[in-house]
């Protein structure tokens, strides 16, 4: 019997749960890690997935908008224990590192003018650069296989950078670009569906939708505060558009939360990858941080509870819509090459969004002032030379030497990162 076809023993959902929960509490070092820890657990040591259903699910999930490790979670549990065991496994996978976000920015909205914790961010912010910059040189290996990936990842970069085109339309650009290139090749019928009427998939959209969206009409109907609005609204969109994973809803979020809405400075967004980053967890809880600190800045702790709380529920539900709504159709929309390269080139579109992130992060870390300049028709972010931050520059070059050189992890860099910047900000 093959392994595509071989039955593979089916747990308890209370088995599954306690797996799920040890996922959700060891999922530290951002998707590829979870997903490999993913793997380990459920193809490796349990067998409850063969490992071409993994591959599969891998393939459907990255092709989603919104945290790919968290939507897997939810489709193996769906496949093993249907809608109870999804919910079961996204949550476990989120809920953990959610509680420890909504502490530590509880923390740092009450005392981020501490010296010490200024001391300790100031050198995460330097690793947090060299983590973005290894994010686009991992993405790029994977996304730009043609010459046009290359194009579209350059077109992109020059379109959000110079001339601050909306990601939502980049998104849709790239990706009409993809279809019509891959119009030419013919279609090859593969799997059927599973035998899912086109009826029970509505009515799961329709139920999903309403989750999702019944809420924050709920919110405009009772009078309620405009940041809670703002932030359903926008945290919604996020969810919609952010395809290429957590990198690419940071290159979409950074400069709105920032410029746009006013919510976070240029510091306080570094310090929300740096936090998302050593908890467990996927890495798209940093829209539940920034929630936190505008709700903070808005009305205080009352308000960041409660905005941290709307991020969540627009962050994660659209995730619970894609995977119940599409898990049947893996093997179909395995096969159809208009979608499949539409969505190559929306990931070669991430790749120019995450570089101006990289260089978006890298200004702003490394000087004092940065200002918008107009260039003819193009402004582009440009330094005061004479601002730079000579300490923040040697911390990153460590860094960078410690990440590519000699392979450290994300977390042993980090905390180097932090605790020699508190010492040396402490000392000079």
């Amino acid at each position: 019997m093959s392994a595509d076809t071989k039955s593979f023993p089916n747990p308890s959902l209370r088995a599954a749960a306690r797996v799920w929960w040890k996922i959700g509490m060891l999922s530290f070092g951002g998707p590829a890690a979870q997903i490999a820890l993913m793997h380990k657990e459920l193809v490796e040591d349990r067998a409850w997935l063969s490992e071409q259903q993994f591959l599969n699910a891998l393939s459907f999930c990255m092709l989603l908008p919104g945290p790919e490790a968290m939507q897997l979670a939810t489709y193996a549990g769906w496949r093993l224990h249907g809608t109870p065991g999804g919910l079961i496994a996204g949550l476990l996978f989120v809920l953990p590192g959610a509680a420890i976000i909504m502490a530590l920015a509880a923390i740092y909205s009450l005392y981020g003018s501490v010296p010490l914790v200024q001391a300790l961010f100031f050198g995460v912010k330097a690793a947090v650069l060299v983590i973005v910059v290894e994010a686009l040189l991992r993405v790029a290996k994977k996304a730009l296989g043609r010459w046009h990936h290359w194009l579209i990842a350059g077109v992109a970069f020059v379109a959000i950078f110079a001339f601050a085109v909306p990601y939502p339309v980049i998104v849709a650009l790239a990706g009409l670009a993809g279809w019509v290139s891959a119009a030419k090749h013919p279609i090859h019928e593969t799997a059927r569906t599973a035998h899912v009427p086109m009826s029970q998939t509505a009515r799961t959209c329709a139920v999903w939708l309403a989750i999702w969206g019944l809420p924050l009409l709920a919110l405009q109907w009772l009078g309620a505060p405009g940041i809670f609005v703002q932030i359903g609204t926008f945290f919604s969109t996020l969810a919609v558009v952010t395809f290429g994973g957590a990198y690419a809803v940071l290159a979409y979020m950074a400069q709105d939360v920032v410029g746009t809405f006013g919510w976070l400075t240029a510091g306080e967004m570094i310090d929300a990858l740096g936090l998302a980053e050593t908890t467990p967890g996927p890495l798209i809880l940093v829209t539940q941080f920034v929630s936190f600190l505008a709700g903070f800045q808005a009305g205080g702790l009352g308000f960041a509870v409660a905005g941290a709380l709307v991020a969540l529920w627009v962050t994660f539900v659209p995730c619970f819509l894609w995977i119940f709504a599409g898990a049947p159709y893996i093997d179909w929309l395995s096969g159809q090459p208009r979608l499949q390269g539409a969505l190559r080139a929306i990931t070669a579109a991430v790749v120019g969004v995450i570089l101006n992130l990289s260089l978006w992060f890298a200004l702003h870390v490394l000087f004092g002032t940065v200002s918008r300049v107009q260039i003819g028709a193009a402004a582009l972010w440009w330094p005061d030379v004479a601002t730079i931050d000579w300490l923040a520059a040697g911390l990153f070059g460590v860094s960078c030497l410690l990440a590519f050189r000699l392979h450290w992890g994300i977390l042993p860099v980090l905390l180097f990162a932090a605790c020699a910047g508190a010492g040396l900000n402490l000392l000079l």
